[in-house]
């Protein structure tokens, strides 16, 4: 039986172009700007309630493609554990017509964030953007599939496509399992994981797979998977006691 790698990919796009965007959320090309920085470099900002105490999280997906209300109570609820936030944590859910790609690249997944997104900081909360895709990765394989990449410091992308086909089969995880994983994994790089932001206070970053958890039962773990495998996943990975460590010493929980 072939095997199928899984993985929860980091990625490192960072572009300073402006979009319509600004007009959508009446923001100055300065305040765009400010959500379309390096990963990792808003870990502080999330994490703290130094600067902004709210945060909002646009929820954008292809029809057809909306992540389920599990988990995104569980995302929110994941947010909340880690991270300061007095005056609250809010979704807005946005669909979106298909762009029509079987497959994306960075390119495209960044230039369909800069057309669409409605939500930029303002003076005291700090936004977030996630995009639900209708196609797979570009990134792809025969032996390797792609759930999620996070690309700026406040956006990521969950080819639920890829999710949704895996989790069809009996021998996977539900789909709100498979999607909770992905989601948490990906936002915690946003949040400055490992070692991506929020500074490590022990070493635990695996140096074959930079930015993930040396710790095995991590969720910043470097998840190679068998398709099989995949169903052993009772409940969600939970952070390890030293990626927690490092949120708190950057402003987190």
């Amino acid at each position: 039986m072939k095997k199928i790698i899984v993985l929860l990919l980091v990625g490192l796009a960072f572009t300073e172009s402006c979009s319509n965007g600004d007009a959508l959320n009446n923001g100055s090309a300065n305040t765009v700007s400010m959500n379309q920085q390096t990963l990792g470099s808003s870990s502080k900002d999330l994490l703290s309630d130094k600067k902004y105490t709210s945060m909002v999280i646009e929820v954008a997906y292809v029809v057809g493609y909306e992540p389920s209300v599990t988990a995104i109570n569980n995302f929110v609820a994941f947010i909340g554990a880690r991270t300061f936030k007095p005056n609250g944590i809010s979704i807005v859910k946005r669909e979106l017509p298909s762009p029509g790609f079987a497959s994306y690249t960075n390119p495209q997944f960044i230039a369909l964030e800069d057309a669409n997104r409605t939500k930029y900081n303002t003076s005291n909360q700090i936004a977030v953007w996630v995009f639900f895709a209708d196609g797979k990765s570009a990134g792809d394989t025969s032996t390797t599939l792609i759930l999620g990449e996070s690309y700026r410091n406040t956006s990521f992308i969950i080819f639920e496509n890829t999710v949704q086909r895996l989790s069809t089969s009996s021998m996977q995880p539900s789909r709100s399992l498979l999607e909770t994983t992905v989601i948490t994994h990906e936002f915690g790089h946003i949040l400055g994981l490992v070692n991506l932001g929020a500074p490590m206070q022990t070493n635990h970053e695996d140096t074959a797979h930079p930015n993930h958890c040396t710790v095995q039962n991590c969720l910043m773990y470097w998840l190679s998977e068998s398709g099989n495998s995949l169903a052993n996943l009772g409940s969600a990975p939970q952070l390890d006691a030293q990626c927690i460590a490092d949120l708190r010493a950057n402003g987190g929980k």
